[in-house]
């Protein structure tokens, strides 16, 4: 295995339990039910990730549709049955503990786009690329936009974007989607969103736009994030997280309270494990020996950075929040599970490169 890479990993998850922890303190949780929750997801996710690291992982190659297909009918199922919170539609309720199907779903897009790309060259015939691994995540897209939850639909796009930029798809047809995207974001902005949504977006412009309602999360999250200082508050001394100051403190904004009470050093640290991730994903790229392998590995790479990137600059006022968590940190099972799953199979394609024949 890649030992500093999964060591990354798990200082990673150590500050999202340390700040988890932290937060159920302060707001009179003694029971410490989220923490332990997460302490269990963790546990979860370190088995599946030994299991898939030790499993020879050209098996979910010829596995990768029936894992695309089972995302599709977790959707469908989600909307005819899941639980509503926050206004999505996108859980279902097993003996108390919430489960997000999009989080896994992520990991079998991954896995689709990953075996098409893997299987020809997209400069070969750019057309029938797109066309088939852009219809592919267009379904995915639709079924969570339903939900709503349109930054998980985001992501998914973000996704098969990130994988055909990284295949080589010519300039000129990235320049016409991009047109696309900017028609689509007019309409959807005319037709497809919410109220809610729109504020949302003219809070991200001007977060003093409404600044006791859409604009109240990162407005404080920005306070949190500059108060912490060289050296922050101290775990259990963040004024603005353990107040109640900061709504979703443990999910969508637990970069702010890591700021908050772990100062710059804190999140000096945070950066550099995240850093040692993808150095780590891209120092391996050049020993694997097949296709399939090294596009899985830009997948789950690009993923865990896209979710990071867009999470911290929700909480710096610099993106508009639309609830994407910070990888490996944020309280939350599925997403939890769903990275180690992916952190897994990363180990795997590692091993074997690894091996002699």
């Amino acid at each position: 295995m890649d030992w500093a890479l999964f060591s990354a990993v798990l200082l990673l998850i150590s500050f999202g339990l340390v700040e988890i922890y932290s937060v159920a303190l302060g707001r009179g949780g003694t029971d410490l039910l989220n923490f332990k929750k997460q302490l269990v997801f963790v546990l979860i996710g370190l088995v599946l990730m030994f299991f898939l690291a030790f499993t020879d992982y050209h098996l979910l190659r010829g596995l990768s549709n029936y894992f695309y297909l089972f995302g599709i009918a977790s959707l469908i199922a989600v909307l005819l049955f899941g639980k509503t919170v926050n206004g999505t539609k996108g859980w279902f309720y097993i003996f108390g503990l919430g489960i997000q199907p999009v989080e896994f779903v992520k990991f079998a897009l991954i896995l689709f786009l990953a075996r098409y790309f893997s299987a020809g060259s997209i400069k070969a015939d750019p057309l029938k690329s797109l066309l088939i691994t852009g219809g592919g995540t267009l379904v995915l897209f639709v079924l969570v936009g339903l939900q709503p939850d349109f930054g998980s639909a985001m992501l998914l796009f973000a996704i098969w974007f990130a994988f055909i930029v990284l295949a080589g798809l010519r300039k000129k047809y990235l320049a016409a989607m991009l047109l696309a995207v900017l028609l689509l974001g007019l309409l959807g902005w005319s037709f497809y969103l919410k109220p809610y949504q729109k504020e949302r977006l003219a809070t991200f412009v001007n977060p003093s736009f409404d600044p006791l309602n859409q604009g109240y999360n990162i407005s404080q999250a920005i306070i949190a994030v500059g108060s912490g200082g060289m050296l922050g508050r101290g775990i259990g001394f963040g004024s603005q997280s353990q107040l109640k100051f900061l709504p979703e403190s443990q999910t969508d904004f637990i970069f702010a309270v890591v700021s908050e009470e772990l100062g710059f050093l804190g999140v000096s640290l945070v950066l550099i494990f995240f850093s040692v991730f993808v150095y780590r994903c891209l120092a391996s790229l050049k020993k694997i020996n097949n296709d399939f392998g090294i596009f899985f590995m830009l997948g789950a790479m690009s993923l865990i950075f896209i979710e990071m990137f867009i999470n911290i600059a929700m909480n710096m006022g610099m993106l508009p929040v639309i609830g994407i968590s910070l990888p490996f940190l944020s309280y939350g099972g599925s997403a939890m599970i769903a990275n180690m799953m992916l952190l897994g199979v990363v180990q795997s394609i590692i091993i074997r490169s690894r091996l002699s024949y």
